[in-house]
């Protein structure tokens, strides 16, 4: 067997990485693999993004990280203010000025066992580094989505709420989306609603009105779905948080996707089906211009 096989999506070897309190190089960034969150994928995330070296909404993304942690009784090992040091801090050891930051803790090395008693000493780890989640184009045209069979995570069995480590429910959803051809995919909860996509939370606009899935409906609440929400406001422009169904995504006039990483980008077709007139409509490019005009003033 050949476990030592190139792989040609290693981080680049410069990257400094603030692990356990000190910024280390790339290559000593490590962790047990006892710790429960290699194991059972115990632990919690934020993904960040940074503005002219600034970090984006710092305070909410820390907010829903002690969230996370307090649904699933994980202890943080740091205060919110010395949290945010630390992510200030790993910014600025790897000089990013528009970039992505990830901060994951995990349970902590612990022995076999689903018991969160067998832990000790949380990991935290941040990456700031560069992100292109989508092509560059595809802000400009509009992307392509289909609706998967991978139904969201049922909120009585792991609550999407909490952003986890455990992503598999995403990852599935994924990976059917990729193998249609597409970089997203929508996901339906229980009921048979639409929830979000596997990384991002979903707008449509129909009749000038902006909706988007409740809270109830299964969703991350996401930090930049609620920058968008602020806009809409901002911009008299109507919206409403409520149930969607297929029917509801196929008569939109048009749709969009908001995520941290993603920021708001068009959606312009749906299970092979174009959205209005096949191009982002006016409602989404002028979200899209205010928000790059929220993240250029420091948000």
């Amino acid at each position: 067997m050949n476990f030592d096989k190139p792989n040609p999506f290693d981080p680049r070897p410069d990257l400094k990485i603030w692990f356990n309190g000190k910024i280390v190089p790339v290559s000593e960034a490590k962790i047990s693999i006892f710790d429960h969150c290699i194991l059972y994928g115990d632990g919690v995330f934020e993904g960040l993004r940074v503005y002219e070296g600034k970090v984006f909404r710092l305070t909410q993304h820390l907010r829903r990280l002690e969230h996370s942690a307090r649904a699933v009784r994980l202890e943080l090992p740091m205060t919110r203010d010395e949290m945010a040091a630390a992510v200030n801090e790993a910014v600025a050891a790897n000089n990013v000025r528009d970039g992505y930051v990830r901060l994951v803790v995990t349970r902590g090395v612990g022995y076999l066992g689903l018991s969160h008693t067998r832990t000790a000493n949380p990991t935290v780890f941040i990456i700031a580094d560069q992100i292109e989640l989508y092509p560059k184009e595809l802000y400009e045209k509009g992307m392509a989505v289909i609706s998967t069979s991978v139904v969201r995570n049922h909120p009585n069995a792991v609550a999407p709420r909490i952003k986890s480590c455990n992503y598999l429910n995403n990852i599935l959803a994924k990976i059917e989306g990729l193998d249609a051809g597409v970089y997203e995919a929508i996901m339906y909860n229980h009921l048979g609603y639409v929830a979000e996509c596997t990384g991002d939370n979903i707008f449509l606009v129909r009749d000038g009105l902006i909706q988007t899935p409740p809270i109830t409906a299964g969703i991350l609440e996401g930090v930049t779905r609620d920058v968008v929400i602020e806009l809409a406001r901002e911009l008299k422009i109507p919206l409403r948080e409520m149930d969607l169904t297929r029917h509801d995504l196929y008569v939109a006039d048009e749709c969009f996707l908001t995520g941290s990483a993603a920021e708001v980008i068009p959606v312009t077709k749906i299970d092979g089906r174009p959205i209005g007139d096949g191009m982002p409509g006016p409602t989404t490019r002028k979200l899209m211009s205010s928000f790059r005009e929220l993240v250029r003033r420091g948000g």
